[in-house]
């Protein structure tokens, strides 16, 4: 048994991650000793180190507790569980294009920029149209 100190380096987070698992339902409430400190088990630190490791794959919090209680419960198929990820991967998908073309917007602004300040010789401040892109939604 751990600590919640001791779990937390287990584990490579803070103790106030684990406090806050606690309190999403992320991460079931402990065992207590006699004297009130909170006790943990290795599966505890395995569950904290999958957590940390799906955030990181782009799930919720939210998602993350529904995979947990899909594995936990056993009665998830693998169909429903590669449901939950090729979702996950076509969101992720849609996020790529989207920020693919917000580069190529702000490559042609800056492209803009550039040749205005270039023609005006460093003269004048640079009206490259990046203002009337955001306020007005009329990017190149």
């Amino acid at each position: 048994m751990m600590t919640i100190g001791a779990l937390a380096r287990s584990a490579g987070v803070g103790v106030e991650t684990v406090r806050f698992y606690e309190r999403q339902g992320i991460l079931p409430k402990p065992a207590r000793s006699g004297s009130g400190y909170r006790q943990y088990g290795e599966d505890s630190a395995r569950r904290i180190r999958f957590v940390r490791r799906a955030q990181e794959l782009g799930f919720t919090l939210k998602e993350i507790g529904e995979l947990l209680a899909m594995n936990v419960g056993k009665g998830a198929s693998c169909g429903q569980l590669g449901g939950r990820t090729e979702a996950k991967l076509e969101e992720i998908e849609r996020k790529i294009r989207d920020l693919k073309k917000m580069k190529a917007s702000l490559a042609r602004l800056q492209a803009v920029c550039l040749d205005a300040r270039e023609s005006r010789n460093g003269r004048a401040a640079c009206d490259c149209h990046v203002v009337d892109c955001f306020e007005e939604g009329r990017c190149l």
